[in-house]
């Protein structure tokens, strides 16, 4: 007995993919900026016209121009230079956390759809994490294992574990009700089976589109931990962090906050418009 595969259909998804983004200019611009952070993020290393950790203090705080297309900052290193690698380390920052978090969190809310009776257990914890804010996490696991990098991560990740649990269990829910999931209990499939084969690939879309949405967020965040000290440290370049180093001197070289925020701010943007875009595609009861 072949069961139907439910009412998630990639190739519809798809079909709807190919005939709405060409219309929707917002969304072909983020993907644009996107490919285009992404392609100086990846190729860093041989883009950047200067070493990002070299200090030159003959060229201290210089205002954007030829030689330094963002300027330098205050100890005379490339503001571009520092930017494309900054890029890459709070790009990575984000979806390290949103892949993490993703996972457990939509585990959990998977297994607690299925079984009733571990459903008030596991979202009971949710709870408990969901009322703590991510800058308070960062501060717990900076006070245990040190400011840096891995506190970030790790403070992102447990942050985003309720709020995809959450998610994941609505989805499962509905999916759980369908027929084709009664049906494959009748032939003998395993829970097991069941979620990997069913719940899951049905949940697919709306994870997804969360985690999009939840990507810029995240990405936010890491820049704001960066910037109140409890991220990658100095003088490893991250956006967060370049940008709370000239906030000290502001008024004289605004250049060095101000270029790193907009980087920072592009890419949200970016990342939220796109990730609009994949929830009016791969919502059913949105798209047309």
């Amino acid at each position: 007995m072949t069961l139907a595969p439910g009412p998630a259909s990639p190739r519809r998804a798809l079909s709807r993919f190919r005939r709405h983004f060409g219309t929707d200019y917002p969304a072909m611009l983020a993907l644009a900026v996107l490919a285009l952070m992404a392609f100086g993020a990846i190729f860093a290393p041989w883009l950047a016209p200067y070493d990002p950790l070299h200090i030159e203090l003959t060229r201290i705080m210089q205002p954007p121009g030829s030689m330094h297309w963002f300027g330098t900052d205050g100890q005379g290193r490339d503001i571009f230079s520092r930017v494309l690698f900054g890029l890459r380390l709070t790009s990575l920052i984000g979806f390290a956390a949103i892949a993490i978090g993703g996972a457990i969190g939509t585990a959990a809310g998977s297994i607690a759809a299925f079984y009733p009776r571990l459903d008030g257990l596991i979202m009971r914890v949710m709870d408990v994490l969901l009322s703590f804010p991510a800058i308070l996490f960062g501060l717990a696991v900076a006070a245990i294992i040190g400011a840096g990098t891995l506190s970030v991560v790790i403070a992102l990740a447990i942050s985003t574990i309720p709020l995809a649990a959450r998610i994941a269990r609505g989805a499962a829910l509905t999916v759980i009700a369908q027929d084709y999931i009664a049906a494959g209990r009748v032939v003998g499939l395993t829970d097991a089976g069941l979620l990997l084969r069913y719940v899951l690939p049905n949940c697919l879309s709306t994870i997804v589109v969360f985690l999009t949405l939840r990507l810029g967020q995240a990405i936010l965040l890491a820049a704001s931990l960066g910037f109140l000290g409890l991220g990658t440290q100095p003088p490893t370049p991250e956006l967060g962090t370049m940008a709370a180093q000239g906030v000290n001197f502001f008024f004289f070289a605004p250049h060095v906050t101000i270029i790193p925020s907009l980087v920072i701010f592009a890419l949200v943007l970016a990342t939220n418009i796109l990730g609009d875009f994949l929830r009016d595609v791969l919502d059913p009861r949105l798209a047309a």
